[in-house]
């Protein structure tokens, strides 16, 4: 369903291993081409249970308008990853460029501070509800749905909603 499809997925230090992986493995499942990306090409990253997942390229290695999709799980790599230029200037970029932008439980976090999700419906971790609402999202209490070229995901037990979300939005 995805073939001649790109994705990058970003990753950092504390990612959430099953949001990380199972997205990972669902989009390769449909035959996309995924590359994993971070601040720092070629870093190994561990996550919050202990899975660990290297990264193919840098951020500032991948051109917006080379990629079909942009993914950020959850975990506290987001924390990390908002804090970091290019990371938010990546997801802004495809966000503006009218690509599709995947973010599940604290990714919300990044797409805060890149200041794509104002006026979009939205969910998460319950922990980011306020951060969204504050940020000028609409909170909805849903496992997954697309809102535009974003695509919400609530928590790891909703990963295979957000995983049949993501790969419908960039099917489309």
């Amino acid at each position: 369903m995805l073939k001649g499809k790109t994705v990058a997925v970003l990753v950092e230090e504390g990612f959430e291993d099953l949001e990380f992986w199972v997205t990972v493995m669902r989009l390769k499942e449909e035959e996309a081409d995924v590359t994993i990306i971070s601040p720092i090409g070629g870093t190994v990253y561990r996550g919050k249970t202990g899975l660990s997942a290297r990264s193919q390229l840098s951020i500032d290695e991948v051109s917006p308008e080379s990629i079909d999709a942009v993914v950020i799980p959850g975990g506290w790599a987001p924390d990390r990853l908002r804090r970091d230029e290019a990371a938010k200037a990546l997801v802004r970029k495809v966000y503006e460029l009218g690509k599709i932008v995947g973010m599940i439980c604290h990714a919300g976090h990044v797409g805060i501070s890149a200041g794509i999700v104002k006026g979009h419906r939205a969910t998460g971790s319950t922990a980011i509800k306020d951060d969204l609402e504050n940020a000028g999202a609409e909170w909805v209490d849903l496992p997954a749905f697309r809102d535009g070229q974003i695509v919400w995901g609530r928590v790891v037990a909703d990963i295979p909603e957000f995983c049949r979300e993501l790969v419908k939005a960039i099917a489309d």
